[in-house]
């Protein structure tokens, strides 16, 4: 299981323990997971491989009229290489589904 950049988030606040996966995306965007003592998944690095099929999912999503962030796209990707489905907040990634059908998404209630 990766988790999105806002489920770290909000753990992170409330102290609670991560066993799960994230991407270098979400340790960009929340720098103070690399140094939290309750972290103990993996950070997955996008490849060469996520980039190119992030481009590819954008292609698809602006056909539909549904483009979405840079940062979206490459955590999907990631989660698509590893067949690791996604934990998020953000209902924008079941989008990813209409162009995408097997990626799997969790969506958690904040």
């Amino acid at each position: 299981m990766i988790l999105d950049t806002s489920v770290v988030i909000d753990r992170v606040k409330r102290g609670k323990e991560i066993t799960e996966n994230i991407t270098s995306i979400t340790l960009i965007e929340y720098p103070p997971i690399a140094s939290y003592k309750k972290f103990f998944g993996n950070v997955y690095f996008v490849s060469e491989e996520d980039q190119i099929l992030a481009v590819s999912l954008q292609i698809r999503l602006r056909r539909i009229g549904m483009p979405m962030s840079a940062s979206d796209l490459l955590i999907a990707a990631v989660c698509i290489r590893t067949g690791e489905p996604l934990m998020t907040y953000d209902e924008d990634f079941l989008s990813i589904r209409k162009v995408w059908p097997s990626f799997q998404v969790i969506l958690m209630r904040p």
